[in-house]
């Protein structure tokens, strides 16, 4: 497998006496280079070399994440490897997948959320100016008055849009069909042609053409309004409870001493809260998380309850 690394530092500053300093700290990131995920990692650890001295950046992608995040499981618990973890690799692919070469819930050792950016449900707008459709309420009940008339996209079979619309139809009680495309840029296609009626999308990736009119937000699927979306509410405020977001967070291999992760929960807190972090995920439409390990570990550990239920629901299998 071609692997990419990039170093970004190449002096070590004082650590703990736990802290190893005979190799560079090596981040696994479990998907290719240039995405959002690849391109937070290697911001965030330009920020933190002046407090953890080498970092290297190494992409593992492959098996929808599945096999960086293995690759950290596996890893010696000794603070040179840590890695990325997704709402995919941490939260959906256990329940996804048939056999997983990793425990989720034991292989790991949370660090911090890094960032989680909102999803939107959007609409065609041509689509939603023909239904007379401007709020969820609008969309749930035309779809109760009209079963099986609406369709939406995503781009695949247990992805994170598709999840989110099983979601949807459950907690609205309504019965819309699902289109799943091969992945999420024909899937965007599809809406913007008009093929499908509406679709999840992740903010990031919808923004322009909300912008420009060719899509009509209705609602994004944080619990609170996203600043980046800010006259849009959440689809909560109709349907209590719903969150479903897109998140990533860094951990290390299970049993890596407390103090190593203490150190890097503080290096990576701080890089997250620097201006410059801010400024760049605010274009990506993404926001800066900082909770501690526990938080974090408690965080995951709900996440992954929530989507075994959406995803055994939803019936979307990986072999």
């Amino acid at each position: 497998m071609k692997r990419r690394h990039l170093l970004l530092a190449s002096s070590v500053l004082a650590a703990p006496a736990a802290w190893s300093q005979t190799k560079p700290l090596r981040i696994i990131v479990p998907y290719a280079a240039g995405g959002p995920i690849d391109v937070t990692a290697r911001l965030l650890a330009e920020r933190v070399k002046d407090s953890l001295g080498t970092v290297i950046i190494e992409n593992r992608p492959g098996g929808g994440g599945n096999i960086g995040a293995d690759a950290v499981a596996k890893a010696a618990p000794d603070g040179t490897t840590i890695g990325i973890s997704a709402v995919a690799t941490h939260a959906i692919n256990p329940w996804l997948f048939s056999k997983m070469p990793y425990d989720a819930a034991k292989d790991f050792t949370p660090i911090t959320q890094m960032v989680r950016v909102p999803n939107v449900l959007v609409m065609n707008a041509d689509t939603a100016a023909r239904l007379k459709i401007n709020t969820l309420k609008d969309l749930i009940a035309y779809a109760k008055a009209n079963p099986a008339k609406l369709n939406y996209g995503s781009g695949g079979n247990g992805s994170a849009g598709h999840l989110a619309g099983e979601m949807f139809k459950r907690d609205a009680g309504i019965f819309v069909v699902h289109i799943p495309y091969n992945g999420g840029n024909p899937a965007q296609l599809a809406l913007l042609s008009g093929q499908v009626d509406f679709n999840f999308d992740n903010l990031a990736t919808a923004a322009a053409n909300i912008r420009s009119g060719k899509l009509k937000a209705i609602a994004v699927t944080t619990l609170a309004r996203s600043p980046s979306l800010p006259d849009v509410p959440p689809v909560a405020d109709t349907l209590n409870g719903f969150a479903i977001d897109t998140w990533w967070g860094l951990v290390a291999p299970a049993g890596t001493p407390r103090e190593i992760v203490q150190k890097l929960n503080q290096a990576f807190v701080a890089a997250l809260q620097s201006p410059e972090a801010k400024t760049r995920f605010a274009g990506l439409m993404a926001e800066p998380v900082t909770n501690s390990p526990e938080e974090f570990g408690s965080f995951m550990k709900a996440e992954l309850a929530k989507y075994e239920k959406v995803v055994k629901n939803s019936g979307a299998k990986v072999d």
